[in-house]
């Protein structure tokens, strides 16, 4: 692992870094997406995050170069000098990879597409599916697909909407949670009155309802996003309350009624690979992260530009409850083996 120093604020997208290097499936991506044009582009994402991840890999024992990574999102809007929230970062930069290398590969297609035509051959037809796909896998990685049910209490009519997350969000409460809690809250039925009641087209008013999800697929790469912050009209706070999670679950033992019907994933079990620590408070505080090493499997803390060598037990201390500084991001890898090895866990 390689440290990053803090440049004008730059905690948040460091620890995000250090996860998405973690997640190497993503850097596998990157580096099989032809730049083309886009070479020196100092606005696009997915080119200067392929360039930094690229660098994190390396072996050299400087520090990483991440600045024109980080300029590169000042540009797009996530500034320097700035407090931001790790989860809605993470969220803008998939959204922006996904958008920029949908846009590259566009100007490449139209340019295939009339060299093609130019030839009067039918390639066409195998070329176009190729270059669309690749732009939506590193989306792919992290996208939970759910089917929303919102059920009429007055005429028992069901409307039914499929939509997919990038990352689970779940609500704490103050007391004592575990992230297995957490999921079935956040997958239980909820009753819609007063205020929350919803339009049903059957009865052509806004009527009480039950709402509930069901799970569609399950990701490869599952992130957990622990919603520690509450917003109130006069400030926002932190939640500093426990939330315990394991290094390894399996989805299908938490919610055994939570898969829909079309739901057809045999491997439901995820291994706990990163998390991202928030310290302070809501309106200023500080990310860092422990890390899984892909290789011999230990626990790494990433403070900035300083690595070291973690324990599963130091991991536990980011519960909350007795300690500020709180797991606020988890990322699991779903299946138990890794390169065809059993991933050694904590006792």
């Amino acid at each position: 692992m390689r440290g990053l120093t803090n440049y004008h604020l730059s905690c948040c997208v460091n620890t995000l870094l250090q996860t998405l290097s973690a997640t190497w499936e993503v850097a596998d991506v990157l580096e099989r997406w032809e730049t083309g044009g886009v070479r020196g582009d100092s606005h696009s994402v997915p080119l200067q995050l392929k360039n930094v991840l690229a660098a994190m890999r390396s072996d050299s024992p400087q520090h990483v170069p991440h600045r024109d990574f980080l300029h590169c999102l000042d540009r797009n809007c996530v500034r320097l000098n700035t407090q931001h929230d790790a989860d809605e970062v993470f969220l803008s930069i998939l959204n922006f990879v996904q958008q920029q290398m949908d846009d590259k590969t566009l100007v490449g297609l139209q340019s295939l597409l009339f060299f093609i035509l130019y030839l009067y051959t039918c390639v066409i037809y195998v070329c176009l599916p190729l270059f669309l796909c690749q732009a939506l896998e590193i989306q792919d990685l992290y996208k939970i697909s759910v089917e929303t049910h919102l059920r009429c209490l007055d005429c028992s009519s069901v409307q039914t909407r499929s939509s997919y997350l990038l990352s689970l969000p779940l609500h704490i409460k103050e007391d004592h949670n575990s992230l297995e809690s957490c999921i079935s809250s956040f997958l239980e039925e909820q009753e819609l009155r007063d205020i929350n009641r919803c339009f049903c087209a059957q009865c052509g008013t806004k009527t009480p309802s039950k709402q509930g999800v069901k799970l569609l697929s399950l990701p490869h790469i599952l992130c957990v996003h622990l919603k520690r912050f509450r917003s109130s009209r006069v400030y926002t706070r932190k939640l500093d309350c426990r939330v315990s999670f394991p290094e390894t679950f399996d989805f299908s033992e938490i919610v055994r009624d939570a898969f829909s019907t079309d739901f057809a994933q045999n491997e439901c079990k995820y291994t706990l690979y990163a998390v991202v620590v928030h310290s302070g408070y809501a309106m200023y505080g500080h990310y860092t992260a422990f890390i899984r090493h892909r290789t011999n499997q230990r626990w790494f803390y990433a403070d900035d530009s300083h690595i070291q060598q973690a324990s599963w037990e130091e991991v536990q201390k980011t519960y909350g409850g007795r300690y500020s500084d709180t797991a606020y991001m988890l990322m699991y890898r779903r299946g138990s083996k890794e390169g065809g090895q059993q991933p050694e866990l904590s006792s």
